[in-house]
């Protein structure tokens, strides 16, 4: 159809049809159409403008009702509008938009209305005619827009004032001024929530007027219910205290500190109640949707921000205090070194026999102590990596006190210290490693002898408490202060008054205990009054409800003396010669290699029972060797035992599935290694003596 004919047929449409494409346009774009006869007020309000209003279709709708059903806040700016459309003088354009409350059911909308008088040829307007558009969710969702932005922008205000920050308290008190401020709040604050869950530890608190209310307080403040919620990530929300609450229900607390609305947004995370963040207001308040939307966010995001900043602080504490290991390790090795060389440098000189016999002497004793040291490193990785496996027996626990009695006497010798020993009167049976509790006990006698000044006074005492056993070492030496208390078991602690008295120690003797004590069952705690207050450590351990059993023989007692063949290969030459010296010495025929080539030819002629194997040697490292002895039919099988520094539980699970029959680990006690090749010789000649695979001196 050409356009010329479609005009035509547009101009022959009749009035009426005219009037149906209208109201079809007006349907369509959910237009309402109003008009009011100036003279009389009569209004006519289709029913599509009504529901704007909140009228029914079929109800009367007055100019009244329009007036009464506009928003208070907006009634003054429409009504001039309106009369300014109907002003002769202005004749302006009604274009207003405003909200209403339903006149039946209350609800409250938004309304685009537009038009304009109709005035006489005398200039009186006698008619207003226009239309409205409810646009409620247009300006829902701006609303939801503009709260968005008002959002994102408190939070990068946010972000960008705590990013440079690296403390979590100037964290939290820049969190929580900026929400207090964004939401012209009383008070805000930011709370911990103890481990227990019980209290939380308001730790920072801003309010421009209010005095502050930092500190510790019981969660039953909220009362059950609001605690219940709480500990399950509801928030608390009350926006008028005293008809909310009543007084019962925590009006009167609220009341006491000028409260009359808040907000407590709790944090939950796996499981537990971490953290909350308060607002207060002194008056009443509506809490929004959006009030508590930002408040979620906020704490959540300053929760986070906090960890992140504890983290680092943390990784930054534990970096310090590595460096501070690493130098007194540094310091702790050099000590006996430098005596040991001196000792040997002066055997080189002299031919006297007496002073030869106290150099020596001097070199085992600071060898003795190295063992130490690298035996305190060694428990550490062990017990990090949860790898220490206690050998548990009944035991009387008087006998093990005694032992570590003896262990430490030649310290508390030369400190001139007296030692009092306190023990059961009746038999106190522990489910516990021997070693490892003579261990920990002399751990902490050896800490009272070394920070109490010399002569000074020592106790040990031990008793029964109901199924617990109680051991108490006490000193009165140079005391804890009490800010220290709590992380004296920590990795690497020492505390800086303990000054020139803080000798022959790495600051992991400690730690040690407390693992090792908690391994058992117990637990540890240390008392002091302060400075030169003396200290008393206490274990606590389970008493074990079963009768005492005879300890069976000792297999050192059973293990009698074997000369055999060994063969040592070791590619360090004073390693491999001392030990070769040591074995012959005990009637042993022991042949040395410094590697896979002389031990194999070695191994061809002599035929060895046992062979001590190195693992880290050139060219052909140890792995290599016992297959090639495994392998080669010239050799009779012997018992390979490797002989390292490596002593981890990976490195057992390699030598064991390489056909090793035993592992120990250096430094090994000359003593204790020819106990064991003996065991080996006897087990290698079908004896009936044990053999454990696992061995390690």
């Amino acid at each position: 159809m050409s356009q010329t004919a479609h005009g035509a047929s547009i101009a022959t449409l009749t009035l009426g049809q005219r009037e149906e494409q209208l109201r079809l346009a007006i349907d369509a774009a959910e237009v309402g159409l109003w008009d009011v006869d100036v003279a009389t007020n009569a209004l006519y309000w289709p029913a599509r403008v009504k529901a704007m209003f909140g009228i029914s279709p079929d109800a009367t709708a007055t100019l009244d009702d329009f007036v009464a059903c506009l928003h208070p806040q907006d009634a003054e700016h429409v009504l001039r509008a309106y009369a300014d459309c109907q002003d002769p003088a202005l004749r302006t354009v009604y274009d207003v938009e405003y909200r209403t409350i339903g006149k039946e059911d209350g609800v409250l909308r938004w309304v685009a209305a537009k038009g304009r008088g109709l005035f006489n040829d005398q200039g009186e307007c006698v008619r207003a005619i226009g239309t409205a558009i409810d646009i409620t969710a247009r300006k829902q969702s701006e609303a939801a827009a503009e709260r968005g932005r008002r959002r994102l922008e408190l939070l990068n205000r946010i972000e960008h004032a705590t990013r440079p920050l690296n403390s979590a308290q100037d964290v939290m008190e820049v969190t929580t001024r900026l929400l207090g401020e964004h939401l012209e709040a009383t008070r805000c604050a930011y709370a911990d929530v103890e481990p227990d869950n019980n209290r939380f530890t308001i730790r920072a608190d801003w309010s421009p007027n209010a005095p502050s209310s930092v500190g510790v307080y019981s969660l039953e403040l909220f009362g059950s219910l609001a605690t219940s919620n709480l500990r399950m990530g509801r928030h608390l929300v009350v926006d008028d205290v005293d008809r909310d609450l009543g007084d019962e229900g925590g009006a009167r607390m609220f009341n006491a500190i000028g409260i009359k609305a808040i907000v407590c947004a709790g944090l939950v995370k796996r499981g537990l109640l971490v953290a909350m963040m308060a607002v207060h207001q002194a008056e009443p308040r509506q809490w929004n949707a959006e009030d508590l939307e930002i408040i979620t966010e906020v704490v959540d995001r300053c929760w986070a921000h906090i960890e992140r900043v504890r983290d680092a602080a943390a990784l930054r504490l534990q970096d310090r205090r590595k460096d501070e290991f690493l130098a007194t390790l540094a310091h702790e090795l050099r000590n006996p070194i430098a005596p040991m060389l001196y000792a040997i440098a002066l055997m080189k000189r002299e031919k006297d026999p007496a002073r030869l016999l106290s150099r020596t002497e001097v070199i085992e004793r600071q060898t003795s102590h190295l063992v130490r040291l690298v035996d305190d490193l060694l428990d550490v990785s062990r017990i990090s990596r949860g790898v220490v496996e206690l050998k548990r027996e009944v035991l009387d626990i008087s006998t093990l006190l005694v032992q570590a009695v003896e262990a430490a006497q030649p310290g508390v010798n030369a400190a001139r210290h007296s030692l009092k020993l306190s023990l059961p009167e009746v038999p106190a049976p522990v489910l516990a490693d021997p070693s490892r509790i003579v261990q920990i006990v002399t751990n902490l006698l050896n800490n009272a002898v070394k920070y109490t000044p010399d002569g000074g006074e020592l106790s040990l005492s031990c008793k029964v408490d109901a199924s617990r056993l109680v051991i108490e070492v006490s000193d009165n030496g140079l005391g804890i202060p009490a800010p220290d208390q709590s992380r004296l078991f920590d990795l690497f602690t020492q505390l800086p008054h303990t000054g020139a008295k803080a000798h022959g120690g790495l600051g992991i003797g400690l730690s040690i205990v407390k693992s090792l004590v908690e391994m058992h069952g117990g637990a540890v705690e240390v008392r002091s009054a302060g400075l030169h207050q003396g200290s008393t450590f206490r274990v606590s351990l389970p008493l074990e409800a079963v009768s005492m059993e005879p300890s069976a023989p000792s297999r050192e007692q059973e293990v009698h003396t074997h000369r055999g063949r060994v063969l040592v290969v070791e590619d360090n030459p004073d390693g491999r010669s001392t030990l070769v010296e040591l074995l012959s010495a005990q009637g042993h025929q022991v042949f040395g290699a410094g590697d896979g080539p002389g031990a194999l030819e070695a191994a061809r002629s002599m035929h060895p029972e046992v062979v001590l194997l190195d693992l880290g040697l050139p060219a052909m490292d140890g792995f290599e060797i016992a297959e090639r002895l495994r392998s080669d039919a010239g050799i009779p099988q012997p018992r390979i035992v490797a002989l390292t520094g490596w002593g981890s539980d990976r490195d057992r699970q390699r030598t064991a599935a390489s056909g090793f029959d035993a592992h120990v680990t250096k430094p090994v006690s000359p003593d204790d290694l020819l106990m064991i090749v003996d065991r080996w010789l006897e087990h290698a000649r079908g004896g009936a003596g044990a053999f454990d695979s696992g061995s390690d001196a």
